[in-house]
């Protein structure tokens, strides 16, 4: 497996903050976090990718509610698109494709128009007081993913997405560090179309 195709595959279970059991009282940090994610209807950004070797990638990110995402990496061989219907992961390199209803996963309630973290994820404690860490619940199933956000008062919600780290169910782990984010602006529903991959012989 190509280091792009298995950072593309690292970001699949990032959407296990939506599959852990409810629980208690949230915090305000956590309110804060659902307040950005309620705000924010669509994203642009670029993300760098490192893995435990320090091998970095680098790519683009667009998300649009309800539904829809787009993770290209720089080289176009690695495409992780969701359509507001299926997720689909695509290697153009191996010609491989994999597609899942949006709705039978995980993704599919965090990119809704109004996603619901109570019970579902908790907020770990930061040494840095700018940075407000949260991370799913009980999700050893899909692996688990740790979201950072910065403390920044002109961002909805008044956080901004910093990155995460994923570790896959095979104990793969994954840093991204997002730059040049933007919020709310234009992003059309092209750019949650794709070629489909020809199949190597």
């Amino acid at each position: 497996m190509s280091f792009a195709s298995r950072f593309a595959r690292a970001l699949i279970p990032m959407a296990v903050i939506a599959t852990a059991p409810a629980a208690a009282a949230e915090s305000p940090d956590l309110a804060r976090l659902k307040a950005h994610l309620g705000a924010v209807q669509t994203m642009t950004a670029r993300f760098t990718q490192t893995d435990a070797k320090g091998r970095v990638q680098t790519g683009t990110l667009q998300l649009k509610r309800p539904g829809k995402v787009r993770f290209e990496y720089t080289g176009g061989d690695v495409l992780l698109v969701a359509d507001g219907k299926r997720l689909t992961f695509l290697d153009y390199q191996v010609g491989q494709k994999s597609s899942w209803p949006l709705s039978k996963t995980p993704l599919g309630a965090l990119l809704s128009g109004s996603p619901d973290f109570n019970g579902k994820a908790e907020i770990l404690p930061s040494n840095d007081s700018r940075v407000v860490v949260a991370r799913a619940k009980n999700a050893s199933q899909y692996g688990q993913l740790t979201l950072a956000f910065l403390r920044n008062p002109s961002a909805p919600g008044g956080l901004q997405m910093y990155g995460w780290t994923a570790i896959d169910p095979q104990g793969h782990r994954t840093t991204v560090k997002l730059s040049d984010v933007r919020y709310n602006v234009a992003v059309p529903d092209s750019a949650f179309t794709y070629a489909e991959p020809k199949k190597r012989r």
